[in-house]
């Protein structure tokens, strides 16, 4: 209790004239001393996310407390100042970027827990093998599938399911999950990057209208030598042979399998349009769309028990027609993941709302230039979720030509590639291939995806400039 006392004392030791007289802008508390304790939490939370594997702690649990103690100090230091309510603000605001990124999320990961329910991925699995493709086929057909779909779709969800075909194939070759890993994370998140709609962070750019729609596109080189390079280097050291066929895997799909991956292109294409025709947040889609799979659901629900009051049931076939439960599906989402968002997130809006990020743009593009500090939020983006990196840039709103506002929407989106850590395409992994895609086992191909992301850099600045 006396630790606890001092330690209070302590955060509310006066901060400068000038910060303390202003009510209408957050106080500058990157010299207090609250300041470096809230660097020193967010730093060894993340150290514990790096150790997640040694130390068989998930992810999550750092992080939660993490964002906690951020927000419970800035709470403390603002009380005393009598700014209570712009902390809350503050906190409210971080807190609705996180809902509309986990109930998109949570959709998503409801339709992918359905689809491979409804067999969806195992027929897939069963084309692949029964063609005779090898691990090294595999390898860059799920890469360019990842790359193709991400401008679609997004990076996330991409990820999510290219991964659920590569965990099914490659069950006897770990080694093949784990580079297949790294390949649909790096070409997810390049995919990602020449489309408005592939990541959280070519959305902001897109929405702030520093881009129009078509300009994004322009980028559509570099990003494909971004994922390449990498994935030649990796081609190399993937098994060879080709994966055998498990009794239990077969080219059957449940009823309603298809209508489900039709419902989620619909759910895609929802979200799409809420958000650049109705400007609404691209969750109120996804949302919507939830609702065309429980409306579906109760279709299947209805069909089931008819079928079972008949007892007109296929011999053999008697789980295919098994009910369908919405509820279960959202259920087995990636909550771990979800609640790490949760923890990044705050954690970092908390950072950024003392005032670090803000001076990290300053100094970036005053006294480095836009080339170099564009290239350098990339790198930080490795690091730190490129969400914050980019909302602290496009925040600044630094006076750059067309050409600079591409690299760093360039940057922002496949810097985090870097990292296990740096993309939520990276994160989601490290949940759903648990075991073989891990924070070490990425960081082993840093060299060559670092290639890749100077190469897309000079092309860019080759091409575009």
């Amino acid at each position: 209790m006396l630790s606890i006392r001092l330690l209070s004392l302590l955060l509310l030791l006066p901060l400068p004239a000038w910060s303390t007289e202003i009510g209408s802008t957050p106080l500058d508390l990157t010299t207090h001393l609250s300041g470096y304790i809230v660097l020193f939490v967010f730093l060894l939370a993340y150290i514990l996310v790096i150790l997640e594997e040694k130390l068989k702690l998930q992810k999550s649990k750092p992080v939660l407390v993490a964002a906690g103690l951020i927000w419970a100090i800035i709470a403390l230091v603002y009380k005393e100042h009598g700014l209570s309510d712009m902390a809350k603000h503050a906190l409210e605001q971080n807190f609705l970027e996180y809902t509309e990124l986990f109930f998109f999320l949570l959709v998503a990961m409801t339709y992918i827990s359905a689809m491979i329910e409804r067999g969806v991925f195992s027929a897939l699995h069963y084309q692949l093998v029964s063609r005779n493709f090898s691990y090294r086929q595999i390898f860059w057909i799920t890469g360019i599938l990842a790359f193709c779909i991400s401008p679609i779709a997004d990076n996330l969800t991409t990820a999510l399911i290219m991964c659920t075909v590569v965990l099914t194939i490659g069950a006897a070759k770990p080694q093949f999950i784990t580079i297949a890993c790294v390949n649909i994370v790096v070409a997810a998140n390049a995919g990602g990057a020449f489309s408005p709609f592939g990541d959280i962070t070519t959305l902001m750019v897109w929405q702030k209208d520093v881009l129009e729609f078509s300009t994004f596109f322009k980028l559509f080189i570099p990003a494909v030598l971004n994922c390449t390079i990498p994935a030649a280097i990796m081609h190399f050291y993937l098994p060879v042979g080709e994966p055998s066929l498990p009794d239990e895997v077969n080219a059957y799909i449940k009823p309603g399998g298809l209508m489900i991956v039709v419902l989620f292109l619909a759910t895609i294409a929802t979200s799409i349009f809420f958000h650049q025709f109705l400007h609404l947040p691209p969750a109120i889609g996804m949302l919507m769309g939830l609702g065309y799979l429980k409306m579906f659901g109760h279709y299947l629900r209805i069909k089931f028990r008819r079928k079972m009051a008949s007892f007109d049931t296929i011999p053999g076939s008697e789980s295919s027609g098994s009910a369908f439960d919405v509820f279960s599906h959202i259920a087995k989402s990636e909550w771990d993941t979800l609640f790490f968002f949760y923890g990044i997130i705050l954690s970092v809006g908390g950072i950024g709302f003392m005032g670090y990020l803000s001076v990290a743009s300053e100094f970036m593009y005053g006294e480095l230039g836009a080339t170099s500090a564009n290239i350098l939020v990339g790198i930080v983006s490795a690091v730190i979720d490129n969400i914050p990196v980019m909302f602290a840039v496009l925040s600044m709103y630094p006076d750059m030509s067309e050409a600079q506002w591409l690299l760093v929407t360039l940057t922002a989106g496949t810097g985090g590639s870097l990292l296990s850590i740096g993309s939520a395409a990276g994160v989601a992994l490290m949940g759903q291939a648990k075991g073989y895609y891990t924070f070490s086992s990425h960081l082993k191909w840093l060299p060559a995806i670092a290639l890749g992301y100077a190469a897309s850099v000079y092309s860019h600045l080759l091409i575009n400039s």
